[in-house]
């Protein structure tokens, strides 16, 4: 590990919280590996002298370390992500917190799309939760992309939207909220896939056309 790497994991363990640690278990961070307690304020703070060191992101990611992890996401280059590492990365995530920080990563990739198709029919709960992550967040960050790409991710939110594993449908309902806040034209079919997928005999497809619709009424 570089001098680099191993000062900030020093750092990251010196600013160790268990009340904090205990308060992220309540909203369901909880992970098999080291956890410090560290917010993603502090995290944001820290990765602002190191953006776009992909080394340095691949050496706090292989630490095992939840928070040095989730700083890896914030630091890394989008454009030096390779599909390899996209892959094994979401493999290690065993929570919320950790799949959504590397969507907001993956989402900037030009094979974000492709993920989000391929993992969102992957069994695995936190692998499909990365797959309509990246949708959202592609939604919010990706300006520049046509409708089209989004309005491709529509069948995909309804193929999935009986699954009923709390972090997966609140992935599908976030994707398809979104969507449907990219545009008018994108909010107009958002809620006409809500409404097809209200009509499946199914509590998660039911929750999730239903909180969906109800905000997308507003936009």
């Amino acid at each position: 590990m570089s001098p680099a790497a191993e000062k900030i994991i020093a750092h990251l363990r010196s600013l160790r919280n268990e009340r904090n640690i205990e308060g992220m278990r309540r909203f369901g961070i909880v992970s098999n590996k080291e956890q410090l307690g560290i917010s993603a304020p502090v995290l944001r703070g820290i990765a602002r002298q190191h953006r776009r060191d992909h080394a340095l992101a691949l050496e706090l990611w292989a630490s095992g370390i939840h928070d040095a992890m989730g700083l890896a996401t914030i630091i890394d280059d989008p454009r030096q992500v390779t599909r390899r590492q996209a892959e094994a990365w979401v493999k290690d995530c065993d929570n919320w917190a950790l799949t959504d920080a590397c969507a907001f990563l993956f989402d900037r990739t030009d094979f974000a799309a492709a993920k989000a198709e391929a993992w969102s029919r992957r069994k695995a709960e936190f692998v499909k939760r990365t797959g309509f992550a990246l949708m959202a967040g592609m939604a919010v960050h990706r300006k520049e992309l046509p409708d089209a790409v989004f309005l491709d991710f529509l069948p995909m939110i309804r193929r999935e939207a009986t699954d009923g594993r709390n972090f997966v449908k609140k992935a599908v309902n976030w994707a398809l909220r979104q969507i449907g806040k990219r545009n008018p034209r994108l909010r107009r079919a958002a809620m006409a896939e809500a409404r097809r997928i209200a009509r499946i005999d199914a509590p998660a497809a039911r929750w999730i056309a239903r909180d969906a619709l109800r905000e997308l009424a507003r936009q």
